[in-house]
């Protein structure tokens, strides 16, 4: 029987990324995939426009509704969108102990769109720390958090460490964006480990929402941590070789 894993995440109407990506990367590594949308996004494949927060009593009847009826084995969280929602994220982290849960923070669009006030980002901290499995941001918002320029594989190590320390929690930062090199560099708590791959010269939209949604998939499947992000990362890797060219900007192909 499928188990049943949970995203919660804003609506991507591209289906390039956010819960809608989410769920397809569910179910093709064999899950069941269930939302809990926290945002509305006005956006095509290559900017977002506009966004509307979801009030937080909607988005904890939509978990509430799905928890009663569902058992889960695992929780994604994605875009927030709002500080008003810190106090439900809390609330069901709080009821979800004990599952693995994987947190990709979104705080701006690639195109620059902001998707959290900037100076709620250490409060953000705060919501998850010590309830979650894995934190997983990119360079930006590892700098963003750290209010410094992380742009190098070694800033990278440093940056997990005290993002680590911040959350109480292992940290993958994801490196596809360096310059010359594509790495991610993980910190589980005691050590470094570093997944590096061959930089591709293509852009896709949600490699983020890709990577820690296999992640959160190989987890509860009962893999280590380091091989969970080392067979992520290689998924993402592959998938990357042939996207979707439906718009004008590439897309996962699932």
């Amino acid at each position: 029987m499928k188990k049943a894993l949970l995203t919660l995440a804003g609506f991507d109407p591209t289906s390039g990324a956010g819960a809608s990506l989410d769920l397809k990367v569910f179910n093709h590594l064999g899950y069941y995939g269930l939302a809990v949308l926290t945002s509305i996004t006005v956006q095509d494949s290559r900017r977002v426009y506009d966004y509307l927060t979801l009030p937080p009593r909607l988005v904890l009847q939509q978990y509430s509704k799905l928890r009663s009826d569902f058992r889960l084995a695992g929780i994604k969280v994605g875009m927030v969108g709002n500080r008003r929602l810190f106090r439900a994220i809390e609330q069901i982290l709080d009821e979800s102990r004990g599952l693995p849960v994987v947190v990709d923070p979104v705080f701006r669009s690639s195109s620059g769109h902001w998707l959290l006030e900037r100076q709620y980002l250490r409060g953000y901290l705060e919501t998850i720390r010590g309830k979650i499995s894995l934190l997983t941001p990119n360079l930006e918002e590892a700098s963003l958090l750290l209010d410094k320029k992380i742009d190098s594989p070694e800033k990278m190590a440093e940056a997990a460490k005290r993002l680590s320390e911040l959350a109480s929690a292992p940290c993958l930062v994801k490196g596809g964006h360096l310059r010359e090199k594509a790495v991610d560099v993980l910190y589980d708590g005691h050590r470094v480990f570093r997944f590096r791959k061959r930089k591709l010269p293509v852009e896709v939209h949600g490699t983020g929402c890709f990577l820690s949604s296999a992640l959160l998939c190989f987890l509860v499947d009962g893999y280590s941590l380091p091989v969970a992000c080392r067979k992520a990362s290689a998924l993402l890797h592959r998938r990357l070789l042939s996207p979707l060219q439906i718009s004008r900007r590439a897309l996962f192909d699932l």
